[in-house]
């Protein structure tokens, strides 16, 4: 319980660090707190066509040298809470695995995209849908390390055949992308959109320090866990932790 403490005032502190943020932080409190350990984090190319099919309006893919990219992320989540309460055992800490992608809205401001969330606790499952619209579902997920490889696998409950299974390991020093990288392309995210049930796009804004990252070696067998076919081989990272802030979502229609 000390550790969940200790990451709470991190997060608690966060907004005092903006430091490579490209926008202001908002004036409203932040709603939601959570820390982000052993992330994996795994990028395909792929045709903006493709991507631009599955957004909404109101929101076109983002891209970098041309083409746009989908992730897949594996995580495991440590001491979520609501901004002035503290985590709660048993229900603040879980494994998930993300699929996104990158956008901008009318504005141009560029955020992130989910296509899915998925989770091994329906609490989060339901907290999230309720609080930023995004698209949680229900999982089966394991993250269990060997040696110096890390296996990460999911299957959603309920949808046969959305699947991940991987494993990788770290290699090279961390290093915080540079600016204009494609790593901090695909990092550096500081808002996400989704829409509600009456299809009126949303927004959230998020904060976090720069991210630091290591290179990453990775085997991965299945990622029919996405929406649309990842060919080729992924560009592959990893990150020891990562603190987050949540604002609440605000209507953009």
């Amino acid at each position: 319980m000390f550790e969940q403490v200790r990451a709470a005032g991190r997060q608690a502190r966060l907004a005092e660090r903006v430091d490579g943020r490209p926008w202001p932080l908002p004036e409203r409190r932040w709603l939601v707190g959570q820390t982000l350990e052993d992330v994996f984090l795994a990028h395909w190319r792929v045709a903006p066509d493709a991507v631009q099919a599955l957004l909404p309006a109101g929101v076109e893919a983002d891209l970098h040298d041309g083409s746009a990219w989908v992730g897949v992320l594996g995580f495991r989540v440590s001491a979520l809470r609501s901004r002035g309460l503290l985590p709660v055992p048993g229900m603040s800490s879980f494994l998930q695995l993300n699929v996104r992608t990158y956008v901008r809205g009318r504005d141009e401001k560029p955020g992130v995209w989910f296509f899915s969330l998925d989770a091994s606790s329906r609490f989060a499952v339901e907290g999230g849908r309720r609080r930023f619209g995004v698209p949680f579902y229900h999982a089966r997920i394991a993250i269990d390390r060997a040696g110096d490889w890390c296996d990460v696998e999911c299957a959603r409950i309920g949808e046969r055949g959305r699947v991940f299974s991987g494993r990788y390991r770290a290699a090279g020093d961390p290093f915080v992308p540079a600016a204009g990288s494609l790593e901090a392309f695909l990092v550096e995210r500081y808002c996400l959109y989704s829409v509600d049930r009456n299809g009126r796009l949303h927004r959230a804004e998020i904060h976090h320090e720069p991210w630091s990252l290591r290179t990453a070696q990775a085997e991965i067998e299945l990622a029919s866990i996405a929406p649309l076919a990842l060919d080729g081989a992924a560009l592959c990272h990893a990150s020891e932790r990562q603190d987050i802030l949540a604002w609440p979502l605000e209507a953009l229609d």
